[in-house]
């Protein structure tokens, strides 16, 4: 795959983090979209194999946290926020065991 369509992937896949993680967000969403196109036009003209690896893993290094980090919080009340977390963000609650066992 060319360098370019791993760039296209990217900027793509960063939108639709985007659009999941900031869902029904009509701000974070706007400033998220803007955030992206900004940081994608401000390097289009790199050329550099080294510069432009390094800014494909802070790309992808941004999507991944974004995709497991991020939960949004609505505001009920003066001093409540409500958590609303994404299906993708809840795993198995696992209990904490404070003598390991050995494994066989």
């Amino acid at each position: 795959m060319g360098q370019a369509a791993k760039v296209l992937q990217l900027f793509k896949a960063l939108h639709r983090t985007r659009q999941q993680v900031f869902k029904n967000d009509a701000r974070a969403l706007e400033a998220a979209r803007i955030k992206i196109n900004e940081e994608f036009k401000s390097n289009k003209n790199e050329t550099s194999p080294k510069k432009m690896e390094e800014l494909m893993k802070v790309g992808s290094d941004v999507e991944l946290l974004l995709r497991t980090s991020v939960i949004q919080g609505i505001h009920t009340d003066h001093n409540t926020l409500k958590l609303v977390p994404r299906k993708d963000l809840l795993i198995e609650n696992v209990p904490y065991c404070d003598v390991p066992t050995q494994k066989q």
